[in-house]
């Protein structure tokens, strides 16, 4: 495949820079609220083909992004090994949480039978794009799945994941491991579905110390990437390490990504010095939603800041439910014409 996406994973200077915005299938498009209302929970959504496909690909019928990703949660990967997953309205995911190694070593590895409706919906979503426009299938890192799968639910330090990870460190190991291989089978399932790109969310990344980072964020990142390497060469791999700061230049260098998504809280301009890969990132989501004025500038920015090398334009972190789509629309547009 070569989409401009592809051009620009490669290394390679492309026309304009390509973009898609983390979690642009959303709540933010109206039509997605009313396929929500006939849907129920969320996760019989991801696990429906035809929703979920029609949830991929209503940005890309609204704003004509260079990107799919498709519509799904990285919390199906502990689902699927055997943890009850569900979603409380208004207040995010819940999880039975893991206790002690009896409850890691229970966890299955029934990865491809159990998430096999996501490779129904990726194929159902490749059929229906254009042949210019990359379809991306993602995993959580195993370091942030662990944090959800001991703690239970969205918390803002991770505090007993980490308490966790010394007092129980062969079970967290443990898990780890396991989430190394689910994550690669998962990946896998996806790739074979249609998709030609992969992104590796590691949104907890930045709470952890300077020895928790490369126990728990970079290596096993690492091994995720060389597995997938081996079996897919030609297969592009975003990571997306959120928080880590400096630390960004490290992580593209040890893991082997071929692109490394920044945060709204990096500065572009250091990214480009100090990194040698290709880029993604970093308008701020709030910035998206609230201030034309703002928005413009910054927008602005980003392009010029990215003239000197390859980058593909994204948010910093997802985007918002109160986003205008006139917004959406307006830095569509701009980065166009750049």
């Amino acid at each position: 495949m070569n989409t401009l996406l592809h051009e620009t994973l490669q290394g390679k200077k492309t026309k304009r820079p390509p973009f898609w915005f983390m979690r642009q299938a959303g709540r933010y498009l109206p039509e997605y609220r009313e396929l929500r209302k006939k849907a129920g929970g969320f996760l019989e959504m991801c696990y429906n083909p035809e929703w979920a496909a029609e949830v991929t690909i209503q940005p890309i019928r609204r704003f004509n992004m260079d990107a799919a990703i498709v519509f799904s949660d990285i919390l199906v990967v502990p689902h699927a090994m055997g943890q009850k997953v569900w979603f409380e309205q208004g207040e995010g995911p819940r999880l039975d949480v893991l206790t002690d190694k009896n409850s890691i070593e229970a966890l299955t590895s029934n990865i491809e039978e159990r998430l096999n409706t996501i490779g129904d919906t990726l194929r159902i979503t490749r059929k229906n794009l254009p042949n210019e426009t990359s379809l991306i299938g993602f995993c959580g890192a195993p370091w942030t799945v662990a944090c959800y799968m001991v703690e239970g639910k969205t918390k803002r330090d991770y505090e007993e994941a980490r308490n966790f990870a010394i007092r129980e460190k062969d079970s967290f190991d443990l898990l780890i491991d396991k989430l190394v291989e689910a994550s690669y089978r998962y990946l896998c399932l996806q790739i074979e579905a249609g998709a030609d790109v992969v992104q590796i969310f590691d949104s907890w990344a930045g709470v952890v110390s300077e020895r928790e980072y490369m126990l728990y964020v970079a290596e096993p990142t690492k091994k995720l990437v060389q597995k997938l390497k081996v079996k897919y060469p030609k297969i592009p791999i975003i990571g997306f390490p959120r928080g880590i700061g400096t630390k960004l230049a490290h992580y593209e260098a040890y893991t082997g990504v071929d692109a490394t998504g920044i945060d709204t809280q990096t500065s572009f301009m250091w990214a480009t010095k100090n990194m040698k890969r290709t880029i993604q990132g970093n308008l701020d989501p709030l910035v998206l939603a609230e201030d034309k004025n703002i928005l413009l500038q910054e927008v602005k920015n980003i392009l010029a800041w990215g003239k000197d090398k390859p980058f593909i334009f994204n948010l910093g972190h997802g985007i918002v439910k109160t986003t205008p789509i006139e917004h959406v629309e307006l830095v569509c547009d701009l980065i166009r014409q750049h």
